[in-house]
């Protein structure tokens, strides 16, 4: 399974959220430092969720990294996050 599967699956099943895209920007960063070849390597992450009402954006943060790290054996070299609740959007 590719890891934006699987990053689509833990982030579905962990936050349910109402908007959730995940675009992979490995091609931008070919040749560049932590690219291994497998052009799985640069994401970044936009997610809208219940679950981060009242959080700080810290604390967002650390929860998708969080579910991603219990989930995956290897995190991606790079994710951008950005994550809102529903007032948010």
């Amino acid at each position: 399974m590719s890891i934006t599967k699987q990053i689509e699956n833990i982030i579905q099943e962990t936050f349910h959220p109402i908007t959730l895209e995940i675009l992979n920007q490995s091609h931008l960063h070919a040749g560049h430092g932590g690219d291994d070849g497998s052009g799985e390597s640069h994401f970044k992450i936009i997610i809208v969720s219940d679950m981060f009402i009242g959080k700080s954006r810290l604390a967002r943060h650390r929860m998708v990294f969080e579910a991603l790290e219990q989930a995956l054996p290897v995190l991606p070299h790079a994710l951008s996050i950005t994550a809102s609740d529903p007032a948010e959007k």
